[in-house]
């Protein structure tokens, strides 16, 4: 089902810093609870924009390392109650251990990505080690970041949403999603990327977001080669990325971006 999405609006006063004030309306965007079931077992509560929730659907499904690929999902149907949205889905019976393996006990919020993980060592769970890719012309990311505001209707509204987006080994912004939450935006990134059978192809992800441990498993877990984030790195997204050959580049900014090493 394709959700319409209205994004309402609030009144607000405004303060301004020479002590005036004046009343001013502003676009506000939707965050719902996104209940996510696999096979019938409630997994994960998410606040999160209800759009694009098949693409969550399968990126969420994927980072979660509960599937392999797109053959593991039967089905994905999603249903609006008084409370939020259900999303429901269906994958290989063969994969059933996984979830019980990994299965929530709480809800979780737009910014947390380790809510209900019962253990350390479910945590912190070992990355496949990839061979450290080459990155990018210098130029690119630049060119990227001038870019990634017209991929960004939402936020445009609201300015308050993130955004996930596949960039070309040139530069060029291939596609792109948005979510309150950074962590909702990149899995919708991978789960639309998976559907529409798209590859990295020597390009990268940019998020608006600070480089969290959490962001850089997605991107282990997806084969993601760089991940460039405008925010700043954690001490632990820095050491994971090294040890899963991840190209980091964050603070990126319109004069500048750092390079991780």
């Amino acid at each position: 089902m394709v959700w319409k999405m209205t994004n309402p609006t609030c009144r607000f006063v405004q303060l301004s810093s020479d002590g005036t004030r004046s009343e001013i309306a502003r676009v506000i965007p939707v965050e719902q609870a996104i209940a996510i079931e696999f096979n019938g077992i409630g997994y994960a509560v998410m606040m999160a924009t209800p759009a694009d929730l098949e693409d969550f659907a399968y990126g969420f499904a994927l980072a979660e390392r509960l599937i392999d690929g797109l053959r593991d999902v039967l089905d994905v149907s999603t249903h609006q109650t008084p409370d939020g949205i259900i999303a429901r889905i269906s994958i290989q019976q063969n994969l059933t251990g996984r979830i019980a393996k990994r299965v929530r006990h709480r809800a979780t919020d737009a910014s947390c990505g380790l809510c209900g993980i019962e253990n350390l060592e479910q945590a912190m769970r070992p990355l496949q080690k990839q061979e450290k890719a080459e990155l990018p012309e210098d130029a690119v990311f630049f060119a990227a970041l001038a870019g990634l505001r017209d991929f960004q209707p939402l936020n445009a509204e609201t300015g308050a949403v993130h955004v996930a987006a596949l960039c070309s080994a040139g530069g060029r912004i291939r596609l792109a999603r948005e979510d309150v939450g950074r962590h909702n935006a990149f899995d919708k990134l991978i789960g639309a990327m998976a559907r529409e059978e798209l590859d990295w192809d020597g390009g990268f992800a940019l998020l608006s977001a600070r480089c969290s441990y959490e962001l850089v498993e997605k991107a282990s877990v997806a084969n993601c080669p760089t991940l460039v984030t405008i925010s700043a790195p954690t001490s632990l997204a820095l050491e994971r990325a090294k040890a899963a050959g991840l190209n980091l580049v964050v603070l990126a900014r319109s004069d500048s971006v750092l390079f991780a090493s």
